[in-house]
């Protein structure tokens, strides 16, 4: 294989977050999801898929050497290029990310540090859809009513099946998503994630089924629902 065919797809994981939500000191991509670390869940996944080339860690400013050390060097991610820090906002992180991709890759697999639960082949649907549209996402149809309350009151029910929930990972093609970067930047826009940004240019975001299993670990209530789904899957 020649060098230019290398690290084609590459993954960014984002685990620069605070945690607040969590109450604990530790960031929660480093607690313990049943024996191992979140982020070690969440990285072994990617290590393992055969369609991913390369990861890029994005970590805080203080957890760099702490990841490289304690997370990929013990557990021989031998696919991580580079543990980069990350920004101000999640959007921040995700930039600071897409800088340190190699000049060869052609698709961004974003995909958030706290869910460590991600299926193999939601992965694959997801990069197979943006190798033919450019930007996928993967998402849930909600299964509660939605509505739209202001001050206390509600003002609207929302039709339940217009509204799916939004994952990770999220897949673009890289030029794509560097543009759409850019715009937001030049406009001051933050987004929640990354197809917001995409919807900003005009350009389609596709979605791929996702599971409601592909929790983003963010209370302690999602570690015991987490806990609770790999110990299903161990039986």
């Amino acid at each position: 294989m020649r060098w230019e065919e290398l690290f084609k797809t590459v993954a960014v994981i984002v685990a620069a977050g605070q945690g607040s939500r969590m109450g604990t000191k530790v960031n929660k991509q480093y607690l313990n999801l049943m024996d191992k670390p979140i982020l070690v869940h969440t990285l072994e996944v990617f290590e393992k898929h055969p369609l991913i080339d390369g990861i890029i860690v994005v970590s805080r400013q203080d957890e760099v050497n702490f990841c490289y050390q304690e997370i990929v060097k013990p557990y021989h991610f031998n696919k991580v290029l580079e543990v980069v820090v990350g920004g101000k906002e999640r959007q921040d992180s995700v930039f600071e990310g897409l800088k340190a991709l190699p000049v060869q890759c052609e698709l961004v697999v974003v995909h958030d540090g706290a869910r460590p639960l991600i299926a193999q082949n939601i992965i694959s649907e997801a990069i197979a859809l943006a190798q033919e549209k450019e930007a996928a996402i993967v998402a849930v149809p909600v299964k509660d009513t939605i509505k739209r309350v202001i001050s206390g009151a509600v003002r609207e029910t929302i039709p339940r099946g217009e509204i799916w929930a939004v994952q990770t990972p999220q897949v673009f093609n890289r030029e794509l998503l560097l543009k759409a970067y850019q715009f937001a930047y030049e406009q001051g826009i933050c987004g929640t994630d990354d197809a917001s940004l995409i919807e900003l240019i005009g350009k389609d975001v596709r979605v791929v089924l996702g599971s409601y299993e592909n929790i983003k670990i963010t209370t302690p209530e999602d570690l015991d629902i987490g806990n609770a789904i790999l110990a299903r899957r161990l039986k």
